[in-house]
């Protein structure tokens, strides 16, 4: 299966959660793409002691998955994106949605 996520928050448990799942997916054998939009791009500065979103997604970088940032979103931010956050378009978002064969939000 191919999964796609959309996440646009930055709750720490909200984050964990969606990192968790597509964990899981990926080692089912799944293919997982994460597109990071809104608040979402500021993923790798969550910083919670109950919830570890930043091992959690070096996790899912290790397991071979994909993030992807909203390039508009990180620009707001004045930011120019991480490892985990890489500068990507409406595109790359718009390809997530379509090729996916479930797309999950959070």
């Amino acid at each position: 299966m191919k999964l796609g996520l959309i996440i646009t928050h930055t709750d720490a448990e909200t984050v964990f959660n969606a990192l968790r799942l597509a964990l899981y997916s990926l080692e089912q054998g799944d293919e997982v793409r994460i597109f990071l939009s809104g608040k979402g791009v500021d993923i790798d500065k969550i910083d919670d002691a109950k919830f570890d979103v930043k091992r959690q997604a070096s996790q899912v970088l290790e397991a071979g998955g994909q993030f992807l940032a909203c390039g508009a979103c990180l620009k707001l931010r004045q930011s120019e994106g991480s490892e985990i956050c890489p500068l990507s378009t409406l595109k790359d978002q718009y390809e997530i949605v379509r090729d996916s064969d479930k797309v999950v939000t959070f």
